[in-house]
């Protein structure tokens, strides 16, 4: 089902027609029955000063607006003005006044009265709702143009400002439009610092992260083309000198194979990180469990010692319990990775210590470039002798999916990793 288009406009304009209307309901049928106790106050009042004033003298007494029952000695006295203001006899009159200040209701008209009581009489002051009536309508023809004045504001003020959003709406549709626009430049200048500012900003650091992404994409690339083309270039330039007849095949085949597990281990490294990054972006639970790390770092010290014994190795448990969240495959390819990259740049020396729940790895070798340090677990970023991979990126994504984390830190002499 296609929903209705409703413009910003459009809205804001029903919100001003509903405020508006909500102003007249309240002002003009609400307010007058909240403030009529007070004009009924002041009517009894206004009663009660008469009879005080009237005194007996009924001749002397008489209103326009008030009219008056005076009961003597059981003869009752009336104003001349009384049939003027009620059509209703004494004698129905009197049966309606049953307090000393009170209301009743006659041919749908609304009559009030007071009353005064003594030894020797007995006193009613009387008057319509005239007066009531007429202030309503002096409170409405003094309101409505209020109103009026007040509602063409805002609608001033709400149309002005709809204009000012839909200018920053339009402004920022325009940035994300051009998010993969590098030429696109941005010369709008907010006045206010406000949500649309912050949205602004965001969508900026959109646009940088993209522009970074697209970039690291493009580099890592190329690095991938260069990583895995220099194999490929041996093994070529090897089968064309056995099949040239320059060398023997015999003499060949070893560095070929040498070459194809070296282009091999780029491949599964390759594949191992997609699969790493395809489990973090879906979410995949691993089913892990507990792991004791020490059975797998001695495994894979030994591993390594084979490759440099010139290193001394100092390897340290200071928690009884060094048992780590995660798989035994998952920690021997993390400690697998990193301890590869310590054999590119140990001096002499290197250190594993299990303390307070974090895992520390120690390295002699020489420290790494402030450039790089906070980029070194990305894909293919450069370090000292150029070198280049993904086993730190590795490091960092399988670590991540097991809730660890890694950081690296620049000692005065090497440079230690910090698992925790």
């Amino acid at each position: 089902m296609k929903k209705a288009k409703l413009t910003l406009y459009k809205q804001l304009l029903a919100i001003i027609i509903i405020i508006v209307g909500l102003i007249f309901i309240t002002l003009l049928l609400i307010l007058p029955k909240q403030i009529l106790p007070v004009y009924e106050e002041r009517m009894y009042h206004t009663l009660e000063q008469a009879l005080i004033v009237s005194r007996n003298d009924i001749a002397n007494t008489t209103s326009d607006d008030i009219g008056y029952i005076y009961i003597y000695n059981d003869v009752i006295y009336v104003s001349n003005n009384l049939s003027s203001i009620i059509s209703l006899d004494t004698g129905s009159i009197l049966r309606n006044v049953t307090n000393k200040d009170g209301k009743f209701t006659y041919k749908n008209k609304t009559y009030y009265y007071s009353t005064y009581k003594d030894l020797n009489y007995y006193k009613v002051a009387i008057t319509s709702n005239n007066y009531i009536i007429e202030i309503r309508k002096d409170i409405t023809k003094v309101l409505i143009p209020i109103i009026i004045v007040v509602s063409l504001l805002i609608v001033a003020i709400i149309y002005w400002w709809n204009n000012i959003i839909i200018t920053k709406i339009e402004h920022l549709k325009e940035k994300i439009d051009n998010l993969d626009n590098k030429n696109y430049k941005d010369n709008y200048l907010f006045k206010l610092d406000d949500e649309f500012i912050i949205l602004s900003n965001a969508i900026d650091n959109m646009k940088l992260t993209l522009e970074e992404a697209d970039e690291y994409k493009n580099q890592m690339y190329q690095n991938i083309s260069h990583d895995f083309k220099t194999p490929i270039s041996v093994i070529k330039s090897y089968i064309e000198g056995i099949e040239d007849n320059v060398m023997k095949p015999e003499d060949g085949i070893d560095i070929i194979k040498e070459e194809t597990l070296k282009l091999e281990q780029k491949v599964n490294s390759l594949l191992y990180l997609n699969k790493l990054n395809y489990l973090k972006d879906n979410d995949k639970d691993l089913v892990l469990g507990k792991v004791d790390l020490q059975d797998v770092i001695k495994d894979i010290v030994k591993k390594f010692q084979l490759q440099r014994p010139d290193i001394k190795w100092e390897i340290t448990f200071s928690d009884k319990n060094t048992n780590f969240n995660g798989s035994y495959e998952l920690w021997e390819t993390i400690f697998d990775n990193l301890l590869a990259n310590f054999m590119r740049y140990t001096e002499s020396n290197i250190k594993i210590t299990i303390k307070s729940k974090k895992i520390m790895l120690y390295n002699d070798g020489e420290n790494i470039d402030e450039d790089i340090v906070n980029n070194i677990f990305k894909p293919y970023t450069k370090g000292a002798k150029g070198q280049f991979g993904l086993g730190l990126s590795i490091v960092k994504r399988s670590l991540s999916l097991i809730k660890y984390d890694i950081s690296v830190k620049n000692e005065k002499k090497g440079v230690t990793f910090t698992i925790k």
